[in-house]
């Protein structure tokens, strides 16, 4: 059936090493930059009080659980990133692999998980924003503090900090790949700088008595806050969707992708360990910068304001490398005629989609400024997931498929750690709520009718080419 019909993996990777393509500008620590400059943000100065409250003391454990989900599914996508360096992370693998129809699904997935957490990221970014501002003594007009309804009683009309971010980034990625990683680099070492700079303070401060009981809500509670702050480790697989602009990918993906998941993996554990040990558990209620209020906690509130400095810097970050991979996952859905032809068209100076640059900003922009943060959050778990436990499937499908094919990385422990993958992935997608996979349900439906209306019929591949 045409629908299940894939590309070839040889032609696919002679036709993205032609001339006038994407630049081959990234070397492995701009990938372990991008990936770390995706990880760390949200997750790790937001979402570990929400993760506390949820776990308690044992939010560690959740990490380590997510991490692990994380872990085999790195190694899945590290395998198929060095053997097939093209733009378009699992879309393209799923293409070579499973079929057209499974590839565009996934690729519409890919769209709302990226775009969503760029969005939602802009949101968390401007609350922030605004925070710093109001210690100068700077406010806001009301109307442009956030979205319609986001904070009920107040009549709010538009988040402004939020869409100015989306621009300025948009903005930066338009320009070039180059500059823009150069950039990330920055931004990273900084944010970095400063949860270690957290590290090193708090440490002092944890009271071994804060951390019993270990497990209040046991092994239900441990596995919730899995679920959540999984988000935190989302990004990693952005670092695949620069394979096309890698100078040697067959080396650099497979250690920018688990470089960076392990670099962050070590991180969030530490900073878990430490805040659970100097705020009872308890007092993350309605808590949104948990990490700077453990320094308060502690009577440290020189860090405290380090700490909202990194929090911006990584937000910044995270939204960067999002809209980053956002893009390319279009420019190679389109290049392969599932979406309009102009949205892979490059700059003739600057070697990016511009236009797709420009339209995935606008549009996730004003979702930024427009929908509400919690409305913004919901999917973007679910379709992570889904995306890791496809990739981990691929994987196994194309070793019977093609055994004969180089591999620079191979995952070890074929068939069994893919599937641990997809078992750790489905194990905690049970444990979202069931309006989230009603609105998850709903946005593939949504998929479905524009493949058998629009692109099934304007694929390249179903025309012959």
């Amino acid at each position: 059936m045409s629908i299940f019909r894939t590309k070839n993996l040889d032609d696919m990777v002679a036709a993205s090493r032609k001339p006038g393509g994407l630049k081959k500008v990234l070397g492995p620590f701009d990938l372990v930059l991008m990936g770390i400059g995706a990880i760390v943000g949200t997750g790790i100065f937001v979402l570990t009080g929400t993760g506390a409250l949820t776990a308690g003391p044992a939010l560690t454990l959740s990490f380590i659980i997510a991490a692990m989900a994380c872990g085999f599914a790195a190694l899945c996508y590290a395998e198929f990133a060095s053997t097939v360096p093209v733009a378009g992370s699992i879309y393209t693998y799923s293409y070579a692999t499973l079929g057209e129809l499974v590839a565009w699904m996934i690729g519409w997935d890919l769209m709302l998980e990226y775009g969503l957490a760029a969005s939602a990221v802009a949101v968390g970014w401007s609350g922030y924003f605004q925070s710093l501002l109001a210690g100068f003594g700077l406010h806001l007009p009301t109307a442009l503090t956030g979205a319609p309804g986001a904070v009920p009683g107040v009549a709010t009309w538009f988040n402004l900090p939020a869409f100015a971010i989306m621009m300025v980034l948009t903005v930066m990625l338009s320009w070039g790949i180059r500059e823009s990683a150069r950039m990330n680099n920055i931004m990273v070492a900084i944010k970095v700088a400063v949860v270690l700079l957290f590290i090193v303070v708090g440490a002092g401060h944890v009271k071994p008595a804060n951390w019993q009981p270990f497990m209040p809500f046991g092994h239900t509670g441990v596995l919730s806050a899995a679920a959540l702050v999984f988000f935190a480790f989302i990004g990693f697989d952005a670092v695949t969707s620069a394979a096309e602009e890698v100078k040697r990918p067959e080396r650099d993906l497979p250690i920018g992708i688990i470089g960076s998941l392990a670099v962050c993996t070590i991180l969030y554990v530490i900073v878990s360990g430490i805040m659970t040990g100097i705020v009872p558990f308890k007092n993350f209620e309605g808590v949104d910068h948990p990490v700077s209020l453990a320094l308060k906690y502690a009577g440290e509130n020189w860090v405290a304001g380090f700490v909202d400095l990194g929090a911006i810097l990584g937000m910044t970050t995270v939204i960067l490398v999002m809209s980053y991979g956002q893009t390319r996952i279009i420019f190679a859905m389109s290049r392969d005629g599932l979406l309009p032809k102009r949205l892979s068209s490059l700059h003739p100076q600057h070697g990016t989609p511009y236009f797709a640059t420009w339209m995935v900003g606008i549009v996730f922009g004003l979702l930024a400024a427009l929908v509400p943060l919690n409305v913004l959050a919901e999917l973007i778990n679910i379709g992570t997931l889904a995306a890791f436990s496809l990739v981990s499937i691929a994987v196994i499908v194309l070793r019977k498929k093609r055994p004969d094919l180089h591999r620079a990385f191979r995952c070890p422990g074929v068939p069994v750690v893919p599937l641990l993958a997809v078992a750790f992935c489905l194990t905690l997608m049970a444990y979202l709520s069931w309006h989230t996979w009603l609105a998850f349900g709903i946005w593939l439906l949504i998929g479905l009718v524009i493949y058998f209306g629009y692109a099934r019929q304007r694929s390249l591949l179903n025309q012959g080419h």
